[in-house]
């Protein structure tokens, strides 16, 4: 059974740090893009980080660049979100997805195929 699992929600205060990590199962990740989306109450999801599946391409919304790292650690199968500095527009509900065979760029949500749950991030004072 193909499954993604994210954690490491939580609360945090304005410029603290948090790291999320997305945890796969039924399926090796070597072969697939993984992307982190985020969806606040309200608005739409919106794609956060890409990581591609070859060369470990990354991709960020321009938001979070310089905030934000992804990695993917092939041996444990878990692909992280590394997120500095956040900030109060930071809350969301966080997902992570895989997408199979994508080397570069940041797909379309239409074209990841597995998604995982979700892990709720709360920047606030």
């Amino acid at each position: 059974q193909v499954q993604l699992v994210e954690s490491g929600g939580g609360l945090v205060q304005p410029g603290g740090s948090l790291r999320l990590s997305c945890a796969a199962s039924g399926f090796t990740l070597d072969y697939y893009a993984i992307g982190w989306f985020r969806q606040a109450p309200g608005k739409e999801r919106e794609g956060v980080s890409c990581i591609s599946s070859s060369d470990g391409d990354t991709v960020y919304r321009d938001s979070v660049k310089g905030r934000f790292t992804i990695s993917r650690d092939n041996a444990k199968n878990t692909v992280y979100l590394q997120m500095n500095s956040l900030k109060p527009e930071d809350t969301a509900v966080y997902y992570c997805a895989a997408a199979e065979g994508v080397v570069a760029g940041f797909p379309p949500p239409a074209d990841f195929g597995s998604w995982g749950q979700g892990t709720q991030v709360t920047v606030s004072s």
